[in-house]
């Protein structure tokens, strides 16, 4: 129930050593790293754009082969495969696969090239089959269609709008009476267009085309050197081979679908790789020394700082952060509370020295939802549901492993709620009872039923309201005494629980109330008149110390008049709580009215069927609508009203420095044992440290010995 404390930590180390650094912090996961070094002249900064966006672009390419091979083979998922999260692997089969970048690298390009020729063929494709239709009107015409005559004759070719073949010879004996000897053939019509083949004598084919276009006469778009028929049986060969090359890209891009995993694994190195150089371009840095700052947890200093320094040559430098520098924000909660974390941060995360509210809001949050949805048969569904998620699922994301934990909370809240109010998907045991034996059996409340008994449940609804928020004006006057603001303490706390406790014990014994709620409050005249005293000192303090950082009295007394009004807001605040009545309520309404429509149907073997169908749709619509009620006002309940009244927000999240992966996890543990291996074998094959060429892995000098290459499998830089 707390926010974790934070120290500013300042590394100097060796240049050589900077990205074996800045790697071991990155599988820390512990360090925020936010350089704040003031600029100097001696130091200098790495520029390494251009090795980022290579591993950048490889790490895209690798994303883009995946989703690839997901088109031609994809993977056999569950409809919970969402919630499966991240591979987990071991730190040697990530670095076997590593150790294959180039080779890997080479399929995720074939792979995109496949892709591409297929797109290509596809295209081609569509344009084979275009110009097949636009063949297929000059089947009948036997001659090439770029066929120009003979010696003496012309062979025109083209469409025009709808004619028969009488009115075409009359349309040229009208429009051009001086050419003789033409001959018009009729290839192919259909509703809108005729195909013509003309033939006429050499001196007259100018006169004869300008005519005719005039006409709407319009020579083929494609022209071809043979004759139509041979042209489409060419073009349907064609067609099929790019068919059938298309069926042998995809079996070949399928062939690679067992280097999914390692693909995956390749895409995750590159990003993490891109993040590593990202930072490094950040990082100041002399002939010799490079400077890294930023934050973490207090608790994970020393860890950081031992683990650096066993392994490097380096100055660590660990100091309190000042109080007027702005720290991020990490929470720190027990299993029930973090599993709420996710409502806190919606709203925002507490300010540095600010109260982490998570703990008590947890309490609330998950009493207000069972309150509103209690149902003993939902929340059992809901509890059940969940646990079984995150039992199977362990390895989901951590906000989503939140969640459905919360919901949890919030199901088994449900159950006891509905024990106590005797729900059991509403009234569904006496409907059962009594349309199937005959007699009608009732499984009693452990308290009361709402919907025989409204009004009880209304008053305790603003009972609760009223713990709800009583806590949060007392958390507000923790951190005033916190912060050792007494009179803050005062006059914004203890005068305004005077005034509401006054108001409450002189509203109490009145008839408004007692006609509301049936029940009958009479106290001694010594607790009435201390509950008007009270109320009047917390209305006068409040009068005149609200406004006590103003030297004008009149000033003084609006502000205190001005924030004495406030009260009608913890009126309305009191009053937003009967929505703990209204979603109650309505879960319950609804239910009943489910199972009174089934319970209409005749007592027959078609009549169960339709009952049980209406009891499942209805029940698990009900379920769902009120689910998300309940959730939304419990939200407003915390947010508006509890939040309200001490909250502000407004920190920063903590960022640690991490490996960006997307589709796999390393297993910490296995990581370190197969360092301390590595580094065995980087101190037997290292050796000679005047050698220009550097291990990938160790980051340190190597010789090729006799027997191998490469120092600890890792290759060169």
């Amino acid at each position: 129930m707390a926010v974790l404390q934070m120290q500013k930590i300042s590394i100097c180390a060796l240049k050589k050593d900077r990205k074996a650094v800045l790697e071991k912090l990155q599988r820390m996961k512990v360090m925020e790293i936010s350089q704040i070094l003031e600029e100097d002249p001696d130091f200098t900064t790495m520029d390494t754009r251009q090795e980022r966006m290579e591993l950048e672009k490889s790490a895209s390419l690798s994303d883009q082969a995946l989703e690839i091979l997901d088109r031609y083979a994809p993977e056999k998922k569950s409809m919970f495969s969402a919630l499966e999260g991240k591979a987990l692997i071991e730190a040697g089969d990530y670095e076997k696969v590593v150790d294959q970048k180039e080779q890997l690298l080479c399929t995720v390009k074939r792979i995109l090239a496949l892709d591409k020729e297929k797109a290509e063929q596809k295209a081609g494709i569509l344009k084979l089959e275009n110009s097949m239709e636009s063949l297929t009107p000059w089947m009948d015409l036997h001659v090439p269609m770029n066929y120009g005559g003979t010696a003496h004759t012309v062979m025109l070719i083209g469409t025009m709008p709808l004619a028969t073949l009488e009115e075409i010879y009359q349309m040229l004996a009208q429009d051009a009476p001086e050419v003789d000897g033409v001959d018009v053939s009729v290839i192919y019509s259909d509703k809108d267009t005729v195909y013509l083949a003309v033939v006429c004598l050499t001196q007259d084919a100018e006169k004869l085309e300008e005519v005719l276009r005039s006409r709407g006469f319009a020579r083929p778009s494609q022209i071809w050197d043979k004759e139509p028929a041979a042209v489409k049986a060419e073009l349907e060969q064609t067609c099929r081979e790019c068919k059938e090359r298309i069926l042998e890209i995809e079996k070949e891009v399928r062939s690679f679908a067992g280097e999914r995993k390692n693909i995956r694994i390749l895409a995750d190195d590159y990003r993490v790789r891109a993040e590593k150089y990202e930072v490094l371009g950040k990082l100041p840095q002399s002939e010799r020394a490079f400077f890294i700052t930023g934050y973490a947890p207090a608790k994970d200093t020393g860890r950081i700082e031992e683990s650096l320094t066993k392994e490097f040559t380096c100055v660590i430098d660990i100091e309190e952060i000042k109080e007027d520098e702005e720290s991020p924000t990490l929470l720190s909660n027990n299993s029930f509370s973090a599993s709420m974390e996710g409502i806190v941060e919606s709203y925002g995360l507490p300010k540095r020295g600010e109260f982490d509210p998570t703990t008590i809001m947890s309490f609330f949050y998950v009493f207000f939802f069972g309150m509103m949805l209690s149902d003993a048969a939902y929340g059992a569904i809901i509890a059940v549901a969940c646990f079984v998620l995150l039992k199977k699922f362990p390895r989901m994301s951590r906000g989503m492993y939140q969640s459905i934990k919360m919901f949890m909370y919030c199901g088994i809240s449900t159950l006891i709620w509905g024990i106590l109010f005797g729900g059991y998907f509403g009234n569904i045991v006496d409907i059962v009872s009594q349309k199937f034996f005959g007699t009608t059996i009732t499984v009693p409340a452990l308290w009361f039923i709402p919907l025989n008994d409204p009004m009880k449940l209304l008053m305790y609804s603003m009972l609760f309201g009223m713990i709800h928020l009583f806590v949060g004006l007392g958390i507000k006057g923790y951190m005033c005494l916190k912060e050792k603001k007494i009179m803050d303490f005062f006059c914004d706390v203890v005068l305004w629980f005077m005034l509401l406790i006054g108001l409450i014990l002189m509203l109490l014994p009145s008839e408004i109330f007692s006609s509301i709620s049936q029940i009958q409050i009479v106290f001694p005249d010594a607790v009435n008149l201390v509950a008007k005293g009270l109320a009047i000192a917390g209305a006068v303090g409040i009068l005149l110390m609200s406004g006590r950082d103003k030297k004008n009295p009149a000033l003084r007394l609006a502000l205190g008049a001005y924030d004495l009004y406030n009260i009608t807001g913890w009126l309305s605040d009191v009053l937003s709580y009967s929505r703990l009545l209204a979603l109650g309520l309505a879960t319950g309404v609804i239910a009943s009215v489910i199972n009174q429509m089934g319970s209409m149907l005749p007592n027959n073997i078609a009549g169960v069927i339709l009952f049980l169908v209406i009891f499942v749709i209805g029940h698990t619509l009900n379920l769902a609508i009120n689910l998300l009620g309940a959730y939304v006002h419990t939200n407003r309940l915390q947010f508006v009203e509890f939040f309200g009244k001490f909250y502000e927000g407004g920190g920063r999240a903590f960022h640690p420095f991490t490996p960006d992966t997307k589709y796999v996890d390393v297993k910490e543990e296995s990581y370190e044992h197969y360092g301390k291996f590595r580094n065995r074998v980087c101190t037997l094959w290292c050796g000679n440290r005047s050698t220009s060429r550097r291990c990938r892995l160790c980051d340190r000098s190597w010789n090729r010995r006799s027997g191998g290459s490469r120092c600890c499998n890792g290759g060169s830089r």
